[in-house]
């Protein structure tokens, strides 16, 4: 799959921006059918960040919510802000 197709957009709820600053994570709704290592290489990609681990849900709406936990020496605050999250 390609980087673009895989992650929809970003979210920007309270729970995401309080993930941000806690866990250094950021959330993204991704396509369906897309596996936790195609995210990971679909974030790094995008955002030239160093991706530690992915995991995924299923909402009760039908969409696929990935939680990106990036390394320690990439800030998700950084990034969040580049995306104009924040």
């Amino acid at each position: 799959m390609e980087s673009y197709t895989v992650i929809k957009y970003p979210l920007s709820t309270e729970k995401s921006i309080r993930l941000m600053e806690a866990e250094n994570k950021l959330i993204f709704i991704v396509d369906m059918r897309s596996k936790k290592p195609e995210i990971k290489k679909a974030v790094e990609e995008l955002f030239k960040v160093k991706v530690e681990k992915v995991t995924t849900l299923i909402t009760p709406k039908g969409k696929k919510k990935a939680f990106v936990k990036l390394s320690m020496d990439t800030p998700a605050l950084d990034v969040a802000t580049d995306l104009g999250l924040m």
